[in-house]
């Protein structure tokens, strides 16, 4: 049976890096699944059974994180021993923090119905495009170990991630399916 590796990349056979190959992360994670899938071992004894579900949450848990770019982000930081869940006032830039509340209260103000279809684009649009280039920040300052910036850079990556998950909330309140 597989057994658990260091770190979530070399579960995988990938590089440790922020840029990671998703279609290669899917390909190694079916073909994990196959392996510990604890229906495979549903006759065995218990010790197997147990060890068959372990694997697969873990596999599940590392592929869940890795998948995700924000996920990742904190991994990899996590990683290099880096509290990424304790955040100081000095993480934030307090022109973030003015930005966040703006965009909030445009969000708030819109109204709930179809006029605001432009304006969510708008902000999708801006919220994306900001995510992708602090994206590439992070991982440039991983990559040069500047692991303060990226810490920074990080809980960045953190609110445009929820600021998405609430535009998108706010067409689903529009357009309910």
């Amino acid at each position: 049976m597989l057994s658990i590796a260091d770190n979530y990349f070399s579960q995988f056979e990938l590089p440790v890096g922020y840029e990671i190959d998703l279609d290669r992360l899917n390909r190694q994670f079916r073909q994990l699944q196959v392996i510990v899938h604890p229906d495979r071992y549903a006759a065995a004894g218990d010790e197997q059974r147990l060890r068959a579900i372990k694997l697969s949450s873990y596999l599940n848990e590392a592929y869940e994180t890795l998948k995700s770019p924000l996920r990742r982000a904190g991994y990899l930081l996590r990683l290099q021993g880096v509290d990424v869940d304790q955040v100081e006032q000095s993480d934030l830039d307090p022109e973030l923090l003015f930005e966040q509340m703006r965009l909030r209260e445009t969000l708030a103000e819109l109204p709930r119905d179809e006029s605001a279809l432009e304006q969510l684009d708008d902000l999708r649009r801006s919220a994306g495009s900001r995510l992708a280039r602090r994206r590439e920040e992070f991982a440039g300052s991983l990559a040069l170990d500047n692991l303060e910036q990226a810490r920074k850079l990080f809980h960045e990556l953190q609110f445009l991630t929820k600021f998405q998950v609430e535009i998108a909330k706010v067409e689903d309140a529009i357009f309910p399916d």
